[in-house]
């Protein structure tokens, strides 16, 4: 059976103020297809969103929609209509659901009068309600409103109420809940904490619809998108594949182009040489004309002039601190009124932070993360506790919302130079040096601050930080309103950063890049773990699946652990990360070969009371069988230990899942084994 094409656009052109933007622009979309646009700012990613969703006219080319699609699109710009209920909106994008219902019963009633053709009607249209969910669709569509971070409470109040960043996520559950054939997403990870964003994912690659997206998030790029459209100087060229294979074959391009660029102006140098040099000879005059000819016919290889446009900086050398950085012990972090009134975020909290440290902060949006780096950076008082600041430490700070560009913070500074001078110390010689490795050349210098775009204030900030010399870093969402370019500089910038750095980004490809250790603001508290976000995530799930497998019958005793506190305690603080000791096959085996003699010493059942008889001997047999089984779990969940350990079993997200669950599906394969055994060695 053919499977029926939900898009397919065939040479779009479009042209802006007169220029032209998009040129023969071509893909064709199935449903479950995830077609990623890949592009430079300007590059028209957004318009062509609109011209799908008819929002924009098509200058030239043709779109043929699946009869029936609908389409929805979520982008950046708010709703209009600010007095409806969060409710009230999300079900405005669920008009046709709702009429179909309407069909139905009138359908019903027409098939109960003996209307033949009401009953092709009617299973058409019970067609169209099953794929939403049926007649709880909108059960289905309030999942949609949960799973990105609103509660039930929210449904009830205006939209008026809510804040920028609520009214955006806002417009992505109203286009998730309408079941759309043909769903269009400009930035929907815009606003989203990681919770959030991986139920995204999950939802988006689950869904039975033809997707279309812009996003600057690597990762949420790489689990979600099967393709990708490249939009260059006006014209596209489709990928087939992962945003990682994209960018590996676009980086080859990019080697090709660089040595056919090389090539071609060595062969125009070489024309160019002769011609000057037998030019003004008669006897070669001729061969000279020639070569000038040839020139002429060269059709030029350039590369696209925005290239050279790339963020490209680093941190200087920074001056060596103490060896702890920061140390906070019983800790209470707190918003609100102090003196009791005030909303407690972190009680009896624990963090250090050494030199040479990258650390990531992590957890759920509204956790205190920004409030506990506020308080580490001095902004904010403690509430309890005690914080210690180490010897030489050198502090930048950069804020969620460049506050520290306000008006006041720059004194009188009205455009980017004069900010950049005052808050440097810079000359204007050196400040524009400066300027200019973040994108601010010429009459950008100029520019006044309040007409500053957030990628643009963004980069300000940067620049200052850089000539700050400090050697602790806490960045607090750095890549906000940053291009893939400019977040990929960051990227390499931090890499080489040698002093100490906290970071909190919702960016999952920054911190595994960037982290050597995680700490996970949660339920109150903080908990550290040792790597970067492969391993937190690793960690996490292991925790999820052994929450989620039924519980073993109670294992015969083995011999006990320490107490934590008999345990010897570590020389350094970068050792008490609180990391879950794994299940080892080890430890299972001592059990095992422990229980195994109690259960098979004569007069005893496996517990260490008499047994009522000996053991038969088919039941001994049992008990052999059984413990070769064990073995042969134990063995296979080392083995695949091994093989996990090399880092590409954990390279992207979908590894990383598939990872995770062979990892718990093999030691509950052990766990199993034992559980039988108890069961024969209890009979």
């Amino acid at each position: 059976m053919e499977v029926m094409a939900v898009l397919i656009a065939s040479d779009l052109s479009k042209d802006m103020a007169g220029s032209p933007l998009l040129r023969g622009v071509s893909f064709k979309l199935e449903r479950r297809d995830r077609l990623t646009i890949a592009g430079r700012n300007g590059a028209g990613k957004t318009t062509l969103l609109r011209m799908l969703a008819g929002e924009t006219s098509v200058d030239g080319g043709e779109l043929s929609f699946e009869k029936g699609c609908k389409v929805a699109l979520h982008d950046q710009r708010p709703p209009r209509d600010r007095e409806l209920t969060l409710r009230d909106y999300i079900l405005s994008g669920c008009a046709d659901l709702i009429a179909v219902e309407a069909d139905l019963t009138r359908l019903a009633q027409e098939m109960a009068d003996g209307r033949e053709a009401a009953f092709d009607a009617y299973s058409r249209a019970e067609a169209r309600l099953e794929h939403a969910g049926g007649w709880t669709w909108r059960d289905r569509a309030t999942a949609m409103v949960r799973g990105l971070g609103f509660d039930e409470d929210d449904l009830d109040r205006q939209l008026k109420t809510f804040s920028g960043g609520e009214l955006t996520r806002a417009s992505l559950a109203r286009s998730l809940a309408g079941d759309p054939d043909l769903l269009l997403l400009d930035e929907p990870t815009n606003h989203l904490d990681i919770e959030s964003l991986e139920w995204l994912e999950k939802t988006l690659v689950s869904l039975d619809a033809a997707i279309v997206l812009v996003a600057h998030d690597r990762w949420f790029l790489e689990a979600v998108g099967s393709a990708v459209l490249e939009l260059e100087a006006g014209r596209s060229r489709f990928f087939p594949g992962t945003w990682t294979q994209w960018r590996k074959e676009l980086a080859a391009r990019e080697i090709a182009l660089g040595r056919a660029i090389d090539k071609q102006q060595a062969e125009i140098a070489r024309l160019e040489r002769f011609v000057e040099r037998f030019r003004a000879k008669a006897t070669k005059a001729k061969q000279a004309q020639s070569r000038v000819k040839r020139l002429d016919r060269i059709e030029r290889i350039e590369r696209d002039p925005r290239d050279r446009e790339a963020l490209k900086f680093d941190f200087k050398a920074p001056e060596r601190s103490g060896r702890v950085v920061f140390e906070m012990t019983g800790g209470r972090v707190e918003v609100g009124d102090p003196g009791g009134r005030g909303r407690v975020l972190l009680e009896d909290a624990e963090l250090w932070l050494e030199r040479g440290e990258h650390v990531s902060l992590v957890g759920p949006n509204g956790a205190g993360k920004t409030t506990l780096i506020d308080t580490l950076a001095g902004i904010r008082p403690l509430a309890a506790g005690k914080l210690s600041t180490g010897h030489n430490v050198k502090l930048g700070h950069l804020s969620q919302h460049a506050d520290e560009l306000a008006p006041g913070a720059g004194g009188r500074a009205r455009t980017v130079l004069e900010a950049c001078a005052v808050h440097t110390g810079l000359p204007p010689n050196k400040a524009r040096a400066l300027l200019g490795r973040f994108l601010f050349s010429g009459e950008e210098a100029e520019k006044p601050l309040d007409g500053l775009s957030g990628g643009e204030r963004r980069r300000l900030s940067l620049a200052i930080l850089v000539a700050s010399g400090a050697n602790v870093l806490i960045l607090d969402e750095p890549t906000n309103h940053l291009d893939l370019e400019s977040r990929e500089a960051l990227e390499d910038a931090l890499l080489a950063f040698e002093g100490a750095l906290l970071l909190v980004s919702h960016d999952r490809a920054l911190l595994e890049a960037v982290g050597t250790r995680t700490v996970a603001v949660l339920d109150g508290t903080l908990r550290s773990y040792d790597g970067g976000w492969q391993e937190f995530l690793r960690v996490r799930e292991e925790k999820r699946a052994a929450q989620r497998a039924p519980k073993a019958k109670a294992k015969p005793p083995a011999k006990a652990a320490p107490p934590a506190a008999a345990r010897s305690k570590p020389k350094s603080k970068l050792a008490r990360a609180a990391k879950p000791a794994p299940v080892g096959a080890n430890c299972a085996g001592e059990r095992l070969a422990a229980a195994t003699a109690a259960a098979l010493a004569e007069g005893s059942n496996g517990n260490g009371t008499p047994a009522a008889a000996p053991l038969s001997k088919n039941a001994r047999r049992r008990i052999r069988e059984l413990e070769r089984e064990i073995e042969q779990a134990e063995a296979a969940l080392r083995t695949l230990e091994a093989e996990l350990a090399d880092p590409s079993a954990w390279s992207t997200p979908e590894q990383t899942a598939q990872s995770t669950e062979r990892h718990a599906a093999a030691k509950r394969a052990v766990e199993e084994a034992f559980a039988r055994w108890e069961v024969v060695a209890s009979e």
